[in-house]
């Protein structure tokens, strides 16, 4: 088990001693072996935790079923001061795995996950066969509005999801030796609208293992891949290519072979998809060892691809390693085109769990890059084993400094789970910690960090989605403890006060009509800020 020692912070830089600030720390019992997956951030600022969780005694028993004494969905709820909002569990009748969440923009949120359950329980659909992609829809109540299984007599995995601009979604997964697919492992992406209909699915695949390990949405509508690869490219004759049906469903099975060849034993195989699911170009990036793509970003003119590398300058891998496993981040536009890469090294297994792009005040530029993770002893002992780092670089990914996180007050078992970089400059640490295996709570931290801060341009407030259709978030940038938000028409005239404590604060705009507003924010220190809100 991966351990990580999230409990009292001290702060090592090479500037110097920067201390940081616990915010807030969470602890969420349990008695029981519980995975945490993801935290997933809210446009309001709020966290949900997700993972699965095995409990008794839900109470949700039907006629002539049995307690489900496998893992189940779990969902904590934690508001802006890291109090918890609601907690709320999924069930099947079998193992179902919660492994990716996103937030909606109304503030709901989307969960994928793999299942092993049939009908029953909270699960509504009949399993497709072996294991199923599960989604829920979720208001930010915790209230599911709809759910959904995807699948095939095949087993298929969950990884990834994302909202893109039209409000639907994709959802991007593994797939084990289908009769469909090219390999032993080949990528699964399905499109659906906001109402869970699907709309296509793609399967990518070349000779061998593919794993998707990132998506994310691009401007455009569409999606960016980051493909674990460890397969070579497929020739398919005419007759091969296109579509094949699907008896689970009136779409078609769009199939897609690897055009590339890898360079070594596990390249990074990078897919751009339009916003209606095709394949617009894609890339492969490697030198001769194992190289392993973990995360992607947005730039202002494209995308930062990161990962891992054991390669040494070959293939079109142009730095080489210090030691073990070094970082290796790759610059592209938006056509796919390289700009630049670079490699950088903390010693020994480095691995790689968030790439946050910081934009400039107006988020029309790119600023720099911080990249988290922690850093791995390969068979030694050493007192700076698995310590949380963060690096920060300039836009063309030049290093401008480094730091370490150490712990104190360690748990024997200690696992960083996944952390986020919030917009105001603050770190989310979520993982888990337990004085033995099997008994694991998780543990949420909020953590604030004044270099990070230093790096956040600051603002008064600003609104967004902004035109705005049926949401908007205001979001304040100063300091106060208790402010006022109001909304007025182009006439003055007063449509809307709201009273909040958060940064952020989501406001109902469904009734307004067509046209310019006025939104205003009064805080208890005398401050005042204004901006202009469009209704579409």
């Amino acid at each position: 088990m991966k351990k990580f020692y999230i409990g009292a912070f001290t702060l090592c830089t090479v500037l110097g001693i920067y201390a940081q600030e616990v915010v807030w720390q969470k602890d969420i019992k349990s008695s029981t072996q519980d995975f945490l997956s993801q935290v997933t951030t809210t446009i309001d600022q709020q966290y949900l935790i997700t993972g699965s969780s095995i409990q008794s005694g839900n109470g949700k028993l039907e006629a002539g079923s049995k307690q489900n004494n496998g893992y189940d969905f779990h969902l904590v709820k934690l508001n802006q001061q890291g109090n918890e909002v609601w907690e709320k569990y999924f069930s099947g009748q079998n193992h179902d795995y919660l492994s990716a969440t996103v937030t909606t923009q109304d503030g709901g949120f989307l969960l994928a996950g793999t299942s092993y359950s049939g009908k029953g329980l909270d699960k509504k659909e009949d399993s497709k066969g072996g294991s199923d992609i599960w989604l829920i829809r979720i208001n930010e109540f915790g209230d599911e509005l709809w759910q959904k299984t995807l699948g095939s007599s095949s087993d298929e995995e969950a990884r990834s999801v994302i909202q893109t601009t039209d409000l639907g979604f994709f959802v991007a997964g593994n797939v084990q030796n289908s009769s469909k697919g090219y390999g032993s492992k080949d990528v699964f992406i399905t499109r659906i609208n906001k109402d869970g209909k699907e709309l296509s699915q793609l399967i990518l695949g070349g000779k061998g293992l593919d794993e998707v390990e990132k998506m994310i949405p691009t401007k455009d509508g569409g999606a960016l891949l980051g493909i674990y690869s460890r397969s070579s490219e497929v020739h398919v004759s005419g007759s091969e290519k296109g579509s094949v049906s699907n008896v689970q469903n009136s779409n078609p099975v769009s199939r897609n072979s690897k055009q590339t060849d890898n360079f070594g034993e596990g390249d990074y195989w990078i897919v751009k998809l339009d916003k209606n699911g095709k394949v617009e170009w894609e890339k492969n990036f490697g030198g001769k060892g194992d190289d392993h793509v973990r995360t992607l970003a947005l730039t202002s003119t494209g995308f930062i691809i990161g990962g891992e590398s054991r390669s040494e300058r070959s293939g079109n891998k142009t730095v080489g390693i210090e030691e073990g496993t070094d970082l290796w981040l790759i610059s592209l536009n938006e056509k796919g085109d390289e700009q630049w890469q670079k490699s950088y090294n903390f010693k020994n297994r480095d691995i790689l769990m968030s790439m946050s792009v910081l934009y400039s005040a107006d988020d029309k530029s790119s600023k720099g890059i911080l990249l988290g993770g922690y850093t791995q002893a390969e068979g030694r002992i050493q007192t700076d084993d698995e310590t949380f780092w963060m690096l920060y670089l300039d836009h063309n990914g030049n290093e401008q400094w480094r730091k370490h996180v150490k712990g104190e007050s360690r748990k024997k078992e200690e696992r960083l789970s996944d952390l986020k970089l919030n917009r105001d400059g603050s770190i989310i640490l979520a993982g888990t910690s337990a004085e033995e295996l099997g008994k694991e709570n998780w543990k949420i931290i909020k953590l604030g960090d004044k270099q990070v801060d230093q790096l956040i341009e600051k603002y008064d407030i600003k609104i967004y989605p902004n035109p705005v259709s049926d949401y908007a978030y205001v979001e304040i940038g100063f300091d106060f403890k208790d402010a006022d938000i109001l909304l007025y028409d182009m006439s003055g005239r007063q449509l809307q006060s709201i009273k909040t404590k958060n940064r952020v604060t989501k406001i109902n705009t469904q009734a307004l009509v067509q046209g310019g507003y006025l939104v205003t924010i009064k805080t208890d220190t005398n401050k005042m800020a204004n901006a202009k809100l469009i209704k579409k």
